[in-house]
């Protein structure tokens, strides 16, 4: 899967996904974080799921109709575990993420918004 980590996700989760077989990229390691509207374009044009600790991708794609391939918040996961908990949402909810479901992840609950 093709996966966008945006600058608020623990950068160490990068290698674990990647190591996991993930195409991953992070926000992080560009030259500027260029917000949020930018953020959601450039992974819709790769077709990479966003993943993102703020709500404010999910209001772009439900109130603002952007395009987007697929979202995962997640939602106070602490930072060493947001990689491992990232791999268990992409391999239980890929196929959902893939066609452009929004994920919103918490500890013990997993809401599920699929594209309509």
């Amino acid at each position: 899967m093709k996966v966008l980590l945006d600058s608020c996700v623990w950068g160490g989760a990068l290698a674990e996904i990647e190591s996991a077989g993930h195409d991953t990229a992070w926000v992080g390691t560009w030259d500027r974080d260029p917000g949020d509207e930018e953020i959601l374009a450039r992974a819709f044009n790769e077709k990479r799921i966003v993943v993102t600790l703020d709500k404010d991708f999910g209001e772009l794609a439900i109130v603002y109709e952007r395009p987007h391939s697929g979202i995962v918040r997640l939602v106070s996961i602490p930072a060493r575990q947001q990689g491992p908990y990232c791999l268990t949402i992409l391999d239980r909810y890929g196929n959902e993420l893939e066609a452009g479901a929004i994920i919103t992840a918490e500890r013990e609950r997993i809401r599920i918004r699929s594209s309509e």
